[in-house]
């Protein structure tokens, strides 16, 4: 999973957790602000009760109609009661003549109340009731009484939580897309970070540029002088194998020339040709362990070289070298595939399995390439082949320099140690041409 969505992730959970925290929170104070609208309502309506209401010889009278037109039509929602301190029905309006609400006042003295009550059907009212006493009475307290069911109170209630959950959505929606625009515009830096590290893979940049934010700069320089210091190590380690190769070569040259000078001896015919193996080994030796410290996978520096140009190449060659045998060579290749390999160590891999099988072929060699996630190359050729008792045998061999068969030593030994480098394998099977068939397996990462 890539950086950018783990934080796109952990930024959109924060944000669901948030708003799933926000909700119960805009809800209650949605429903208190609401219920606060509704009782200042009733207040007034409670007011208009009392405006209207008076005493005549000592009993409560009300005007027929009221001004508040809610109270006098029957099917009306407002509904309004007066009660005296003794919690009798005085009055009640017009709109609360079919309603059984069984509400007791409580009286106690000058209390005002706002509550919630429900009917003998279960139906929920907003109730505001005040307590006073009207002028010319001031012995005897009234309860002016006003109620308000709570059903259209629930369905703007629910109106509005259904529209709290489409802008909040909604805003979570903006909010993923503006976090998704702000990290792809924050990661333009990694990406061109990892621009610039393909291209010094591929081998088309040979550092790190400073262009690059403040907290990547330390890491930019310190890549740079690992680069620095693999390219110098890798060249000071290629002189200093050149260097030793040169003092090693001129002595053993030395002593081949004088092998030769003891072959015309008679009586030291036989330790010249001792003498003569034994350089040659050492002369073995030397090329092969030079090969095998030079020809290893870079650290940094990812090569891709393309397969075609450097096999016909190698097969050009080798048509001089083998002009006798009139070698027809096939090579089956994808179009412009490019092996993950260095180009020197590429060259050295497959100029020796080629080398083995111009060296062992009748007439034939065949090369074929699979590309994808997995490279697998194939070098077949129709010559004798290799026993199956022989053949894990042969692929061993290549670690051990003192047991070579002859044609199955160095080249070997050089293949295998280049794939162990690149972490691939080389494996030996039958040749649908009639003889042996070498396959190399390399992974592309």
């Amino acid at each position: 999973m890539s950086l950018r969505l783990r934080l796109m992730l952990g930024a959109a959970t924060l944000a669901i957790l948030f708003m799933l925290a926000l909700l119960p929170v805009m809800q209650t104070a949605f429903s208190r602000t609401f219920e606060h609208i509704i009782e200042q309502r009733l207040a007034a309506d409670a007011n208009t009760l009392i405006s209207v209401a008076h005493l005549a010889d000592g009993q409560l009278q009300m005007p027929e109609r009221l001004p508040d037109e809610e109270f006098n039509l029957p099917d009306a929602k407002l509904l309004g009661y007066i009660h005296d301190h003794e919690g009798r029905l005085l009055w009640q309006s017009r709109s609360s003549e079919d309603e059984s609400i069984d509400y007791r006042p409580r009286y106690e003295g000058g209390v005002t109340e706002f509550l919630k009550i429900r009917d003998a059907e279960g139906l929920e009212y907003f109730v505001y009731d005040v307590e006073l006493h009207l002028p010319g009475d001031s012995q005897r307290a009234y309860s002016f009484i006003t109620m308000q069911p709570s059903s259209e109170y629930q369905s703007l209630f629910a109106e509005f939580r259904r529209q709290l959950y489409l802008w909040l959505g909604g805003g979570l929606l903006v909010l993923w897309i503006l976090l998704w625009l702000g990290l792809t515009w924050g990661f333009r830096s990694l990406k061109r970070l990892s621009r610039e590290l393909d291209q010094i893979e591929s081998g088309r940049l040979q550092s790190l540029s400073d262009r690059h934010p403040q907290e990547l700069l330390r890491l930019t320089r310190s890549l740079n002088r690992l680069l620095e210091s693999e390219q110098r190590q890798r060249q000071h380690y290629r002189n200093s194998l050149g260097d030793l190769a040169h003092s090693l070569k001129t002595p053993l040259a030395v002593l081949q020339g004088l092998g030769e000078v003891m072959r015309g001896q008679p009586h030291n015919r036989e330790q010249a040709q001792v003498m003569r193996a034994q350089i040659e080994r050492m002369s073995q030796q030397i090329d092969y362990q030079l090969q095998r410290a030079s020809l290893g996978k870079s650290g940094l520096v990812r090569h891709r070289v393309e397969l075609r140009p450097l096999l016909e190449s190698l097969c050009s060659t080798l048509n001089k070298v083998y002009q006798d045998k009139r070698v027809q060579v096939r090579l089956d290749l994808p179009p412009g595939c490019r092996m993950p390999m260095e180009r020197g160590a590429l060259m050295e891999l497959l100029g020796n399995l080629l080398e083995n099988a111009y060296r062992l072929c009748l007439h034939e060699v065949r090369v074929s390439v699979q590309a994808g996630d997995e490279w697998l190359v194939c070098v077949e050729d129709d010559g004798p082949g290799v026993p199956p008792d022989q053949r894990s045998r042969i692929i061993q061999r290549g670690e051990r320099l003192d047991a070579r068969h002859p044609g199955q030593g160095i080249g070997l030994a050089v293949v295998k140690d280049i794939l162990d480098s690149y972490g691939g394998e080389l494996s030996l099977d039958d040749s649908a041409l009639g003889g042996a068939a070498f396959h190399v397996r390399l992974r592309d990462d």
